[in-house]
């Protein structure tokens, strides 16, 4: 079996931190709701600083610590649903800031399980054999496309960037991946309409029959997106973890979107785990869709939380409704 070996690992946030306090001058919320509801203290936030800019320095982080040049990269996955161009990707872009003159790239869209489907994505092309270093960037500025007028779900998000260098290697991988889309009205966030001088065009959703909400804006539909989150996490995870042929007690972390403390905390209940074995950074950054998981993940290398040889399974899901896991072998 064809695995991943993730060399280097780095992550960025900008400056800007705002913590729960700040919201209610203009939110009718408070400290403690946020809290208890979300399990998010604080989350940063870009003061313009473009997706781009913070996928690279996270990228740097990466290869700085992987020992591998941006010469040396074949490919350049990015995750993002907050690019700062309708084209070209952010992949292109950063592939010329970094100078990755001998890699191509692209971005996927897969929103918080971002990261997962790109690292399942770079280990197929591992596999091809053509292919030997690829720089996987999760970057996201949900600021751009929060409603601060909505206070049920503006608390949650932030900004910030993930990144990964990863390798072939005859080691541990499995990957469950779902899709239900059916579940595309629970969370969404539409386009500006067209400027076309030729037609006037009729809303959005006549056509996707999602309700109004304010263009441009993600809109989420908490209790169906809790129900699906819950159900899916454990259904992924364990689906992983039997075509890796382990069994959940084999699993040394599970390392999962930081969507909500709730939500993690009830599929640890499903999966009869203990949340000592979920790495946690929820509530010092909120929610950065699919930054979430690189950035907890480079936070717990570079603390030695992780050690050579851990069995890890990646866990996230979003809007598509989608959802993905991974294990693999630290």
């Amino acid at each position: 079996m064809i695995g991943v070996t993730i060399k280097g690992t780095g992550s960025y946030m900008p400056a800007l931190c705002v913590d729960n306090e700040a919201f209610t001058e203009f939110l009718e919320t408070s400290d403690e709701w946020i809290r208890t509801r979300t399990g998010i203290h604080t989350r940063h936030f870009s003061d313009g600083e473009p997706t781009w800019s913070m996928g690279e320095k996270a990228a740097r982080q990466a290869l700085e610590m992987a020992k591998v040049s941006p010469e040396e990269l074949d490919l350049i996955l990015v995750t993002t649903v907050t690019g700062d161009y309708s084209t070209p990707s952010t992949a292109c872009v950063l592939q010329g800031r970094l100078g990755a003159v001998n890699a191509t790239g692209f971005d996927i869209s897969c929103a918080c399980a971002g990261f997962v489907y790109a690292l399942d994505m770079a280990r197929h092309y591992l596999a091809s054999g053509e292919y030997k270093n690829i720089l996987i960037v999760s970057a996201e500025m949900l600021s751009r496309v929060t409603n601060f007028k909505d206070r049920s779900s503006c608390v949650i998000f932030g900004d910030g960037a993930g990144a990964a260098v990863v390798t072939a290697s005859e080691g541990l991988f499995a990957s469950s991946l779902k899709a239900d889309g059916d579940g595309a009205k629970y969370i969404f966030g539409r386009n500006h309409v067209t400027r076309n001088p030729f037609c006037n065009p009729s809303p959005a959703m006549d056509y996707d029959g999602y309700g109004e909400y304010e263009e441009g804006c993600l809109y989420m539909n908490g209790k169906e997106v809790y129900k699906f989150a819950t159900r899916i996490m454990a259904e992924c995870t364990r689906d992983a973890v039997v075509k890796a042929g382990l069994t959940l007690d084999d699993l040394d972390w599970i390392i999962p979107h930081q969507a909500n403390i709730r939500i993690i905390e009830t599929a640890a209940q499903r999966l009869g785990m203990t949340m000592d074995r979920f790495l946690v950074n929820i509530q010092k950054h909120g929610n950065t869709s699919s930054a979430c998981i690189p950035v907890c993940m480079d936070e717990a290398n570079r603390a030695g939380t992780l050690k050579r040889g851990d069995k890890i399974c990646l866990v996230g899901f979003g809007a598509g409704l989608i959802a993905g896991a991974a294990v693999l072998e630290w």
